[in-house]
């Protein structure tokens, strides 16, 4: 996913799931949230820093410890902090990936502010508990539960929300997706977008 939030361009989670990450250009600035490869794939991020050799990563001491072995420059910003990074206000919030099975301890993982208004919580269900304009809402994976992806979405109460974390499923799974989810997101009141892959939408 990339936002453009006051002239500049944010990139989350260059993983292993996706590839258009590796063409991108004019990237300031990166945030990675925890060290699964669909979100932290090293041979992608390197693609991406040879496009964009002066782009900033933000991330948690987890996934910083992997850009060190790397030699990969990187700043830390974590859970109940923010600061402004290359004119970008980014806000932390919450530690722990989501519980996935017995005898696999969660990961580090950060959810993030990009400006005041976009909520990206990585693998996770984290609620900042504050006002959020537009939730990047995960729908899909191995730790979660659709009912909990609408309980999610309520609790957060955002005005706007779109899908992601929808890699592992196939187009019966998308389709499923595209058509169940908007229709209990909008009865809580919530507008909900479906982002279509290399399109750009103005929210």
């Amino acid at each position: 996913m990339v936002i453009e939030i006051n002239g500049k361009r944010v990139m989350t989670d260059p993983g292993a799931y996706s590839t258009l990450q590796s063409g991108e250009k004019n990237i300031d600035i990166i945030i990675i949230t925890h060290e699964h490869p669909d979100h932290y794939h090293l041979e992608s991020l390197k693609k991406v820093l040879l496009n964009n050799p002066n782009v900033k990563i933000v991330t948690n001491t987890a996934v910083g410890r992997l850009l060190t072995e790397a030699k990969i420059k990187y700043e830390i910003l974590e859970d109940k902090h923010s600061g402004e990074f290359d004119g970008v206000y980014l806000e932390a919030h919450g530690d722990k990936h989501a519980f996935i099975r017995t005898g696999l301890e969660p990961v580090q993982n950060t959810g993030y502010f990009i400006g005041k208004d976009l909520f990206y919580p990585g693998d996770a269900l984290t609620n900042p508990n504050k006002f959020v304009r537009i939730l990047a809402l995960p729908v899909n994976a191995p730790w979660l539960k659709i009912e909990e992806v609408f309980q999610y979405a309520k609790v957060v109460n955002p005005k706007v929300a779109f899908s992601v974390h929808d890699g592992m499923i196939n187009e019966f799974g998308l389709a499923y997706i595209k058509k169940v989810v908007p229709e209990v997101i909008h009865s809580f009141g919530i507008d909900f977008v479906i982002l279509e892959l290399g399109k750009e939408e103005d929210l």
